[in-house]
């Protein structure tokens, strides 16, 4: 008894000390130049074409194989889309999914693959 009961005083502290951090880390600063680069959207197309249409259709339009998804994946051909949200927040998106839907994180995607994929869904709202 009188070893078990300093185990058990040291136990939250060992708790404490395994506890990890789960909030996701910031994204890093936004690579305007890359956004805007037309090599940087079609490499972002290309990643699009193998990982997304899938679900987003092959036009970005959010009509791709819906069966089966909790939610509506999004038309990113909507105009309006990008006016609600951030090049930081589709980062994030890409990255880590969106809980409470369909949308998987992408975590293999490297820093400069998923920017380039947010430099093509920032491109497929603009109007021609």
């Amino acid at each position: 008894m009188r070893r078990l009961l300093p185990a058990l005083a040291a136990l939250p502290l060992a708790l404490w000390g395994c506890s990890a951090d789960t909030s996701p880390a910031p994204p890093p600063e936004v690579p305007e130049a890359r956004l805007a680069s037309d090599g940087a959207r079609q490499r972002g197309r290309e990643i699009f074409l193998e990982h997304c249409a899938l679900c987003h259709g092959e036009e970005a339009n959010g009509l791709g194989a819906r069966r089966n998804l909790s939610s509506r994946p999004q038309d990113f051909t909507d105009p309006s889309w990008p006016q609600r949200t951030t090049p930081q927040e589709i980062y994030l998106v890409i990255r880590d999914g969106r809980r409470g839907t369909a949308m998987a994180s992408w975590k293999d995607l490297g820093e400069r693959q998923t920017w380039d994929l947010v430099a093509y869904l920032l491109s497929v709202a603009r109007p021609q």
